[in-house]
């Protein structure tokens, strides 16, 4: 191993300063919490440490992501000897409050407190956000102390790459991009290439409507996606890796740079990595926002400076990529499970979940619920145990009507079929996906129409325009179903929209425009009787037309 680092060296310093404090104050910096003024908390607390004199005794740690975004802000009081406590809704003033009595005289605050044995926390099972609300983001030391980069210096050290490709295999891992393609396959089809310049990517290009996941993963944890793709790297044979993330995560580039700095800084990344020939660097290439830039060629085009637009496949990335060399493009979710099924070994992950969908899964649990955040579950569990025992149900008495996964490009699901296990194949049967991980819950106030044209209007929006099919489609689509939603559509018009909908899915060029109907379709087989209740007679439909005509020319 390198001179130059000594992983246990600063694990063990890491871990001897954190236990001279008596208590640490975990104060959630994730973007969630910031938005509700976390910031103004963090600081009232520190305030009164320093006014009490108290920062040889108490550390303050601006942590990340504690998942039920909904209580936000989050406070964890964690003192030498006794169990943790969870604050919610902590704002300014419950922040000096929770410093001057519970910080300084170790008085707890009931009223403010959130059961950590509450099913939102009891019923999830962390590997990919293991690190939440434990670690300080900003500090390489942090990260290492729970055991980062050890399976990096392990398999780079005493692992061959084709032990490496083995373990991602055995461990079942698929791609928790949406699509679900098995990892250890990639990785092996990348690792065969033949070519002097190989490339590994990450996918942060996330843009489903409702979802944060990567976002957060990227904020609150940034060493364990490099380690994902130092990982990747090493195992094919690439020297070089980008994390493709889009402007509109400010603070997830800032903290990615800042953790590429650090890893260089202790040789984590750069030449000759733990004394051996082991060459890896990573870039940040920064996306403009355009959804069609998370299909792979299209993110692949915007990396290279060109319009991101996709192209036919084959050839497939591991072929042909960037700059015409084999290339990999993993999902942030999925490179940011690999350090942990190394460590724990893959037998171990493959325990966690189904048969064909092992691990865990990451969502944005959104929508009409009690409870919202960010939820790391088995795959495997009902959708019925994420609404009504995590999520806490539908509040104000509502009935629980419909939850949409996977995005523009996924489906509504109805209640009736809440008691199906939540895996790949399952949601694929039901006429939806995974997708990256957002979750939308919907209550019986919800018209299912106008839940298929908020969809179609971001496909029509996010459309690069280059195949007639989705630049046209989701135009017309969109069109079809504001005819319905606002008093003219007729019975030919439903038919009109359900054959767009297979033209626009067998005929368009990449996914987006191929999953672009997925929402009507769904909604059209499990709710087609509100679609039909919005139908009127032609002459209605073309009355409603000529007065909507007249009011735009107005």
């Amino acid at each position: 191993m390198s001179k130059d680092v000594d992983l246990f060296d600063l694990r063990q310093k890491e871990r001897e300063a954190q236990s001279t404090y008596r208590r640490t104050v975990l104060c959630c910096g994730s973007t969630a919490c910031l938005s509700s003024g976390a910031q103004a908390s963090q600081d009232a607390i520190q305030a009164v440490i320093t006014e009490r004199g108290l920062e040889q005794d108490v550390r303050l740690v601006a942590t990340g992501c504690m998942g039920m975004c909904s209580r936000g802000p989050l406070v964890k009081i964690r003192t030498r000897g006794e169990e943790d406590v969870l604050y919610a809704d902590v704002d300014e003033a419950v922040g000096r409050r929770i410093a001057e009595e519970h910080v300084a005289e170790g008085r707890r605050l009931e009223e403010h407190e959130l059961s950590l044995e509450h099913p939102f926390f009891a019923r999830q099972e962390r590997v990919v956000l293991e690190n939440m609300g434990e670690i300080d983001p900003n500090r390489i030391e942090s990260y290492i102390a729970r055991g980062g980069y050890t399976a990096l210096q392990e398999a780079v050290s005493e692992q061959t790459p084709e032990a490496v490709i083995d373990v991602v295999q055995r461990s079942g891992l698929r791609g928790r991009g949406g699509g679900g393609y098995p990892a250890g396959t990639k990785w092996a089809l990348l690792a065969r290439a033949q070519s002097d310049q190989k490339f590994v990517i990450a996918n942060g290009d996330e843009g489903d409507p409702g979802a944060y996941m990567d976002r957060t993963i990227m904020e609150d944890d940034p060493h364990r996606v490099l380690e994902g793709l130092a990982l990747a790297a090493y195992a094919t044979g690439a020297k070089q890796g980008y994390i493709y993330v889009r402007a509109e995560y400010p603070v997830a580039v800032r903290r990615l740079e800042q953790a590429i700095r650090q890893a260089k800084r202790h040789k984590l990344l750069g030449k000759n990595l733990f004394g051996t020939d082991f060459e890896f660097n990573v870039e940040i290439r920064i996306g403009a926002g355009a959804f069609v830039c998370g299909e792979e060629t299209a993110l692949m085009a915007s990396i290279m400076g060109q319009r991101g637009t996709p192209v036919l496949r084959p050839p497939y990335p591991t072929e042909r990529g960037l700059w015409g060399h084999p290339s990999m493009i993993n999902n942030v979710e999925t490179l940011a499970n690999v350090p942990t099924i190394m460590r724990r070994g893959p037998e171990w992950f493959a325990g966690i979940g189904t048969e064909n969908s092992p691990g865990t899964k990451v969502f944005a649990l959104a929508g009409k619920l009690l409870n919202t955040g960010l939820i790391e579950v088995p795959m495997g569990i009902t959708l019925h145990e994420i609404v009504e025992e995590i999520g806490g149900g539908v509040p104000g008495g509502k009935a629980f009507k419909a939850a949409q996964t996977g995005g523009p490009s996924g489906g509504c699901i109805p209640v009736k079929h809440a008691g199906t296990p939540v895996d790949y194949d399952n949601l694929m049967a039901l006429g939806s996906i995974m997708g990256s991980g957002g979750l939308i819950v919907m209550d019986e106030d919800v018209k299912m129409p106008e839940v298929a044209r908020y969809f179609m209007r971001f496909c029509m929006d996010e459309s690069c325009g280059k195949c007639l099919p989705c630049r046209a489609g989701t135009f017309e689509m969109h069109q079809l179903l504001d005819d319905l939603c606002e008093g003219r559509g007729t019975p030919a018009t439903i038919e009109r929209l359900e054959a767009l909908c297979d033209v626009v899915r067998s005929d368009s060029l990449c996914g987006l425009g191929q999953t672009a109907p997925n929402p009507v379709l769904s909604t059209l087989h499990y709710f087609r009787s509100e679609y039909e209740a919005l139908v009127v007679p032609p002459q209605a439909a073309t009355e409603a037309t000529l007065a909507a005509m007249s009011e735009r020319s107005a």
